[in-house]
């Protein structure tokens, strides 16, 4: 049996919520790059210096990172609300010149899939300790 080193971080599971796993693999490869650091330091249990709470979710819990690649922003959010996973729910291209507001029609499709993502979760534990 191994047993776990102390200074070895556990890795939280990455799950994937709506068409974001798909929409993050459609940006290009630097983005890509970029916001897959940013989850990786996620997984540890670090924060990216790249990642920032996203503004209307309360707190730290739901957080956004951005990657300008070739003068266009890419965005990812994902959540760590919960302990044992880091859950993306969206991962899009910022079109609009003006502001860094995140569109009103993003945020709602981001509040809807957290609500999937913590029914998710629950399932996933649920499954997990039936094992």
């Amino acid at each position: 049996m191994m047993t776990k080193n102390a200074f070895e971080p556990s890795v939280k599971p990455v799950r994937w919520i709506g068409s974001s796993k798909e929409d993050l693999s459609a940006f290009p490869t630097d983005a890509r790059l970029h916001i897959g650091g940013a989850l990786w330091d996620a997984q540890i249990g670090m924060k990216s210096p790249w990642a920032k709470p996203l503004k209307g979710f309360g707190g730290a819990g739901v957080l956004e990172i951005l990657a300008d690649v070739d003068g266009n922003t890419f965005r990812a959010v994902y959540t760590v609300r919960v302990a044992e996973a880091v859950y993306v729910l969206h991962a899009f291209q910022k079109k609009s010149r003006r502001g860094i507001a995140t569109p009103k029609a993003e945020v709602d499709l981001i509040a809807a899939r957290l609500a999937r993502a913590k029914e998710d979760y629950e399932q996933w534990l649920r499954n997990r300790a039936s094992l």
